[in-house]
């Protein structure tokens, strides 16, 4: 386990911001404003990068890189080009710092469960003024996180889309965890 380099780290702010907007820097700010606050850093073990106290990644060091499995909570993983994927298990930050967010209406929660993307009959409300490509958190109509994706087309021109039109691009959603349990976990 260890710090991300200057480029890598580039490269997980860049696609974190695709998401969070703004408050991106809420997530490595102290969390208290004493001498020795505790603050959240990204650690990169095997590949994945992981999103853990600061406390915590300096007590893991004692551990070996063999023994080691997993610290904290697994937002991505670099790929073999070098460019950072986003796991469902990054949802539950995301969805905590989501600048954009679309909700799905009931009939539209399985079909994107199911790995599809999101079409326009199936979308509940949405966010204002959301640009086209842009980070966005799935909710259901009763506000639980489903997963994440990339829109494809502004909120104006979403509007002016037929019923089957695709209005968000599945990049994860939260039946991730049954369909790729075997791999979801392991360092690759």
């Amino acid at each position: 386990m260890r710090a991300l380099q200057e480029q890598e780290m580039k490269a997980v702010m860049e696609k974190l911001a695709q998401y969070t907007g703004g408050s991106l820097k809420n997530l490595i700010a102290p969390l208290d404003d004493g001498p020795n606050a505790d603050r959240y850093v990204f650690r990169l073990h095997q590949n994945r990068i992981y999103y853990v106290r600061l406390s915590i990644a300096n007590l893991a060091t004692s551990i070996s890189r063999d023994a080691l499995q997993s610290i904290g909570v697994c937002l991505g993983k670099f790929t073999k080009s070098g460019k950072v994927k986003l796991l469902i298990t990054a949802l539950p930050i995301l969805a905590e710092h989501a600048r954009y967010k679309l909700w799905v209406k009931p009939n539209g929660e399985m079909p994107f469960l199911y790995g599809g993307h999101i079409v326009k009959a199936h979308v509940g409300r949405w966010s204002e003024d959301t640009p086209e490509h842009q980070g966005v958190v799935v909710y259901s109509m009763n506000d639980t996180p489903l997963g994440f994706g990339v829109t494809s087309r502004s909120t104006a021109e979403a509007r002016r889309l037929d019923p089957t039109g695709i209005v968000c691009f599945r990049q994860a959603d939260c039946g991730e965890y049954l369909r790729d349990e075997d791999t979801l976990f392991v360092g690759s």
